[in-house]
C-alpha cells in the first residue's frame, strides 16, 4: 500500500513540474528555438502519461504514513524532481554531461543558484527561463505545492510539509494545512507577478523580467546574463530586486497576517525584528566599507544594500564582483553567509530564528552564572519559548557545521584551496550561490571534478531540506523497526 502511495505522490509531483515546462515550451515556439522544443515537450507529455497510469487508477486509495515514510517521500520527491528537471538541460545540449545537467537542476530546485555554465547568454532563452523556473518551484516547496493543489492525496499533508519547510518550529496559519499551503502560494505568485511587471517597466523584456522574478522570489540567483544583474547597470532594477529579495527572506506567514490585519503578530515577531536589524546594520557596514570604491553615498547604499540583502537572503545575485571590494566589506558579507533568512521564507542558511535562540540562551547562561538560583527562560514573539526548541537549535547547529566541515574536506580533495573550499561548502549547505576564489561572482562551478559536483548536489539537497530529511537515511536507527 505504501508503494502505491509513494508512486502516486511522485507521479503527481512530476506532472506538476512537467506542466511548468509549458512556459519555456511557449518561449521556444515564440522565439523560433525549434531545436529545443522536443526537449520540453517529450518530458512534459511523459509526466502526464505517468500520472494517468499511476495516480488516476488509485486516486481514491488512502494510506496513513508514519514518520519514516514521510522522510522517504519528501527526499524522493526532491531527488526525482531534480533528475526530471535535468532532462531538458541535457537533451538540449546546453549542458554536455549528465553530471553538469543534474548539478544545475539540483542547484536550481534547491534555490542555491550556483552554475556550471560560463556562457549563459549563448543558451536558448527557453533554457534560461527553465533554469529560473526551477528556483520558483523549489523556493516555496514542491511538496507544499502538491498539498495545496491536491488535498485528496490520501496522506497527511502536514507531515509532509513539516519535513520540507524551514525553521525549528512548524505550524499552521489556518486551521487546514491545505488552506495554509494555498494562501502561501497565492502570496508567492502575487509577489512574483508584481516584481515581473516592475522589472519590465524598469527596462527588462518580458522573458528576462519573469526569469529574474522567479529567481528573486525563490531566492535562487540564476540569471540570464553571465555578469548577473550587473549586466543591466540600471539603478531602478537594482532597487526593485533588492526590495523583493528582502521580502523573500521574510517568513511568508507574516504577509498573510498583513492581509488579515493581525499586525500585533508582526510587531511581536522576534525573528523579523532581528532580521530587519541585521539587514540594516549589514547595509550600513558594507556601505561605509566601500567608500573608497564608490565616492557618493547613494551609490554606496545602492551596491551595499543589493549585495548584503542578496547574501543574507541566500539569493546570490550580484551587481559587481564583491571579491574586488576592500577586505572589510568582504568580511561583513562573509558573516552573512552564516546567517540566512527567516524560517518559513524561501531562503536557505541557518535561519535568523536559530541565531536568535542561540544568543538568547547565551545571555541566559551568563545571567545564571551571576545568579545561580535565578530562573531564566527564552522569550520568543513576546511569549515564553519551549525548552525543546533550544535542544533542537543546538543539535541542528552542530549537524550543520559538521556537514560544512565535511563538504570543505571534499572540496580540498578536489584541489580547491582552503578558503574557496570552505566558502563553497557554506554556499552549498546554506544554498547561497557564490563563494570565494574561482567560484566567486565572476566564476562558475564547471571546473570542479565530477565527484565534487555530486557531493555538492547532496549538500545542496541536505541544506534545502534542513539536513535531517536527507541525512536520516544514513542512520542505522532509520532502518531498524
Amino acid at each position: 500500500m505504501f508503494a502505491i502511495t509513494y508512486l502516486k505522490i511522485i507521479s503527481v509531483l512530476l506532472s506538476i513540474v512537467g506542466a511548468m515546462m509549458l512556459m519555456p515550451l511557449g518561449v521556444a515556439l515564440a522565439t523560433g528555438e525549434s531545436a529545443v522544443i522536443s526537449a520540453f515537450l517529450i518530458p512534459m507529455l511523459a509526466s502526464f502519461a505517468l500520472v494517468a497510469l499511476i495516480y488516476i487508477p488509485f486516486h481514491k486509495s488512502s494510506f496513513k504514513i508514519n514518520t519514516r515514510q514521510t522522510y522517504m517521500i519528501v527526499a524522493g520527491c526532491w531527488i526525482f524532481m531534480s533528475l526530471f528537471g535535468a532532462i531538458p538541460l541535457f537533451v538540449t545540449g546546453a549542458y554536455p554531461t549528465i553530471t553538469d545537467a543534474v548539478f544545475e537542476s539540483v542547484s536550481g530546485f534547491t534555490t542555491t543558484g550556483s552554475t556550471v555554465c560560463g556562457h549563459l547568454e549563448e543558451l536558448p532563452r527557453s533554457v534560461n527561463l527553465w533554469r529560473c523556473i526551477t528556483h520558483w518551484i523549489g523556493g516555496m516547496g514542491i511538496v507544499t505545492l502538491t498539498v495545496a493543489l491536491l488535498p485528496l492525496l490520501g496522506v497527511g499533508g502536514f507531515q509532509l510539509i513539516k519535513a520540507e519547510t524551514t525553521g525549528p518550529e512548524k505550524g499552521k496559519i489556518t486551521a487546514r494545512i491545505t488552506t495554509t499551503a494555498k494562501y502561501l502560494w497565492i502570496i508567492y505568485a502575487a509577489f512574483t507577478l508584481t516584481e515581473a511587471l516592475l522589472l519590465k517597466l524598469a527596462g527588462m523584456d518580458w522573458i528576462d523580467a519573469f526569469s529574474h522574478a522567479f529567481s528573486t522570489l525563490g531566492t535562487g540567483g540564476f540569471s540570464t546574463k553571465d555578469s548577473s544583474i550587473g549586466w543591466y547597470n540600471n539603478a531602478a532594477i537594482d532597487v526593485i530586486i533588492t526590495v523583493f529579495m528582502f521580502f523573500a527572506g521574510i517568513n511568508f506567514s507574516l504577509f498573510y497576517y498583513i492581509l488579515i490585519r493581525k499586525f500585533e503578530d508582526i510587531r511581536d515577531n522576534s525573528e523579523f525584528k532581528v532580521y530587519l536589524a541585521t539587514v540594516i546594520f549589514a547595509i550600513l557596514a558594507v556601505a561605509v566599507s566601500v567608500a573608497s570604491v564608490y565616492h557618493s553615498f547613494p551609490r554606496q547604499l545602492r551596491y551595499a544594500s543589493f549585495q548584503a540583502v542578496s547574501i543574507i537572503s541566500t539569493t546570490g545575485f550580484s551587481t559587481t564582483d564583491f571579491l574586488l571590494w576592500p577586505s572589510t566589506a568582504q568580511f561583513w558579507l562573509f558573516l552573512l553567509f552564516f546567517v540566512g533568512g527567516c524560517s518559513g521564507s524561501t531562503s536557505g542558511g541557518v535561519k535568523v530564528i536559530r541565531w536568535t535562540v542561540l544568543f538568547k540562551q547565551i545571555s541566559n547562561e551568563t545571567k545564571r552564572m551571576l545568579h545561580p538560583h535565578g530562573v531564566f527562560s527564552i522569550r520568543l514573539n513576546n511569549r515564553v519559548g519551549r525548552k525543546d526548541v533550544i535542544f533542537n537549535v543546538t543539535a541542528f547547529m552542530a549537524l550543520y557545521f559538521f556537514l560544512v566541515a565535511l563538504t570543505t574536506l571534499v572540496g580540498c580533495i578536489g584541489n580547491l584551496d582552503l578558503l574557496t573550499a570552505f566558502t563553497s561548502s557554506l554556499s552549498m549547505v546554506g544554498n547561497v550561490g557564490p563563494a570565494a576564489g574561482i567560484l566567486g561572482p565572476s566564476g562558475n562551478f564547471g571546473c570542479l571534478p565530477d565527484f565534487v559536483k555530486w557531493w555538492y548536489c547532496f549538500a545542496m539537497l541536505a541544506g534545502r531540506l534542513e539536513l535531517y530529511t536527507m541525512i536520516m537515511f544514513f542512520l542505522p536507527q532509520y532502518w531498524q523497526r
